[in-house]
């Protein structure tokens, strides 16, 4: 099932990794589910997207669970209760979470002075030491900088002059105390849950995005990985072409890499990514895997991504160094979108199995491929992901050729339309696809208020929330039921 962090049901303005979190995976467990696949877990910048991160190591503030900040006495109810955390259950008010939750853990983090003594801070900092200083650095300068992006700062800092750069470690040793402490109680909670996880018998299926953000630790740490002019600008960013979704593609704007640097070191720092993300999840989707065999590349400055070019990724080179250092770890490819034989032939060099999605079946748009009688079993199949409609809205704004695609396909011309979404999920799950992973929102049967993302939008999404009686003990015995009969649930 896919189901975000943030998306969890709670009281403090967003999920997390709390008691409700725990319930959701033995609900799991209970409805016979295996995987619980989750969205990124970085620390997310403009528009709130976990795509667009402030660090690919670092974890996200938002998801640790205040409520164990009170057990250990560091923080009230009653204070917490002070804060604003939205007024819609249903929804994340990011605006009155940025607020509130770095107010309240600066307040619980101001009652931990010793934490640096500790030995579970030890045993986490020191592994971490390579991305934790320069993260929390980077996040304590972009606050004394009234949250400019690094392009915008200083020329000393924005340079990493060391001199500048001693002086402000010497100026904020609070702030960076304060950073390091954030990170720990991110990773010692998220530990806890996943281990609760791996108890029910339930596997994480993380999300590795291929890109970083411009305004993130790694492309100011490291700007020699990426292709930047001498002022440390972009040249060209990341995107994909114009197709028959979006007649201008779509202008992601993340600075690409300069991929001769990387084969040059072997691909470290990919390496560290990777390692680091196995640390954290059981499984891993990489995110637009066919930009490892060649990427979209659109002019700094572009208006949208209309006019770009096609340029060669670094294709079996890091595919075959990162299987020699990394054997055996679990990869699944999101080869969606503009697929070309090249691309199909590095997936299938790799051994990595692709993704399907139910909704492209029946689109017109889209080729045959994507028919379930079509699917091979070294597949992962998706009713949607969440970047699609869900199974509802999506069957609503369907052509009526398409809609009668789908009925002949089917055979379900008598199901009411509240119930379509079923039809779906049981052509995912009786398909041949070695893996199924639907959406909470599509078992939940929800239009577009359950929608997760719309891409090429900047506003209203990441926002979907579960509320807490949304996932009913009746709705758990009819997932259980339908997974045993079509044979997916564990023996």
């Amino acid at each position: 099932m896919l189901m975000p962090v943030f998306s969890l049901p709670g009281e403090w303005g967003i999920g997390c990794f709390s008691r409700q979190a725990e319930r959701f995976i033995e609900q799991l467990a209970e409805a016979g589910q295996t995987i619980w696949q989750i969205l990124p877990l970085g620390p997310t910048g403009f528009g709130d997207s976990p795509y667009q991160s402030f660090s690919t190591f670092a974890g996200n503030p938002y998801f640790i669970d205040l409520d164990q900040l009170v057990d250990q006495g560091l923080l009230t109810r009653g204070e917490l209760l002070e804060f604003d955390w939205g007024a819609d259950a249903t929804r994340v008010d990011y605006g009155a979470l940025h607020a509130s939750r770095d107010r309240a853990l600066r307040l619980a983090h101001s009652r931990d002075a010793g934490f640096s003594g500790e030995a579970d801070y030890r045993t986490f900092a020191a592994p971490a030491a390579n991305w934790l200083n320069e993260f929390a650095l980077f996040m304590s300068i972009k606050r004394a900088q009234g949250e400019q992006a690094w392009t915008q700062w200083p020329e000393p800092l924005r340079r990493r002059d060391p001199q500048a750069l001693d002086r402000f470690r010497d100026q904020y040793a609070d702030e960076l105390a304060y950073q390091h402490w954030v990170q720990w109680q991110f990773d010692r909670q998220w530990h806890r849950l996943h281990a609760v996880a791996t108890d029910a018998g339930v596997q994480v299926l993380g999300d590795l995005p291929i890109y970083v953000a411009m305004d993130s630790a790694d492309a100011w740490a490291h700007p020699e990985l990426f292709d930047l002019d001498d002022d440390l600008l972009p040249r060209e960013v990341s995107g994909v072409p114009p197709d028959g979704f979006s007649a201008a593609g779509q202008l992601w704007g993340n600075p690409l890499y300069d991929w001769q640097v990387h084969k040059r070191q072997h691909f470290a720092w990919w390496i560290e990514r990777l390692r680091h993300q196995f640390a954290l999840v059981d499984v891993l989707r990489l995110d637009h895997f066919r930009g490892l065999e060649s990427y979209y590349a659109i002019r700094y400055g572009a208006p949208d991504a209309s006019l770009g070019r096609w340029l060669p990724g670094p294709g079996r080179d890091f595919l075959d160094t990162v299987s020699a250092e990394l054997a055996g770890l679990p990869l699944i490819a999101e080869d969606l979108g503009y697929l070309t034989d090249a691309v199909r032939t590095l997936r299938a060099s790799a051994h990595l199995p692709g993704m399907q999605i139910i909704q492209f079946a029946f689109d017109s748009r889209e080729g045959a491929e994507y028919w379930p009688h079509n699917f091979v079993r070294d597949t992962v199949v998706y009713t949607g992901t969440h970047d699609n409609p869900t199974l509802q809205q999506w069957f609503a704004t369907l052509s009526p050729a398409d809609q009668l695609r789908a009925h002949t396909y089917l055979n379900n011309w008598w199901t009411p339309p509240d119930q379509l979404h079923w039809d779906f999920i049981v052509e995912a799950l009786r398909s041949v696809a070695d893996t199924c992973i639907v959406p909470m929102p599509d078992y939940l049967g929800l239009g577009a208020e359950g929608r997760i993302n719309t891409p090429s939008t900047s506003q209203g999404n990441w926002t979907w929330r579960m509320t807490t009686d949304a996932f009913t003990p009746d709705l758990v015995s009819r997932i259980a039921s339908l997974t045993s009969l079509v044979e997916r649930s564990d023996p």
